[in-house]
């Protein structure tokens, strides 16, 4: 499946494409990605990256490229996300420095919900973020997601699980 283009007051939420790579080599190079697994070197990364696609292709959904429609500015990830070895299906977010603390999170997180509610048709969903991620946990709050347990990830250790509202919550 080919990610469906979503669009909201200031960005569009796309497939990854091949030109979205150099962004994500340097993001994953640097400190920035420890909590996400990271750093990682360039063949490391690529391998990480077309795991985004694949998503799409097993599962139906995954992960957005967040392109910025003023500039065309490729700003990070954000999606769902239900890996194997995960614990639940996730709306999860990756920015790239240049967007962090606008907004830009935000704004695509509440389109994957809504499309993983109104289009997926689920009822739940979570996300799993590092115990030292304070923003993330900041983030996840502003959704309105609390905290419900501690998971144990084999590769990424200790995560929190974050329970998102219902869909009937939100209406």
């Amino acid at each position: 499946m080919i990610a469906p283009t979503l669009h909201t007051d200031r960005l569009i939420l796309r497939a990854p494409t091949e030109a979205d790579f150099e962004a994500e080599v340097g993001f994953w190079a640097s400190e920035r990605s420890h909590f996400v697994g990271g750093p990682m070197t360039r063949e490391q990364g690529w391998r990480g990256f077309a795991s985004l696609l694949g998503h799409w292709h097993i599962r139906g959904y995954g992960f957005w490229a967040v392109e910025e429609k003023a500039t065309g500015k490729y700003c990070g990830r954000v999606g769902l996300w239900n890996p194997e070895g995960w614990p639940e299906a996730e709306i999860g977010w990756t920015l790239m420095d240049h967007a962090e603390g606008r907004g830009i999170a935000h704004e695509a997180a509440l389109e994957s919900r809504r499309y993983a509610y109104q289009v997926l048709d689920w009822d739940t969903a979570i996300s799993c973020i590092d115990p030292n991620n304070t923003r993330s946990a900041a983030l996840a709050q502003k959704l309105g997601a609390t905290y419900d347990y501690d998971y144990t990830h084999e590769r990424y250790g200790q995560m929190q699980v974050w329970r998102h509202p219902s869909p009937e919550a939100l209406t």
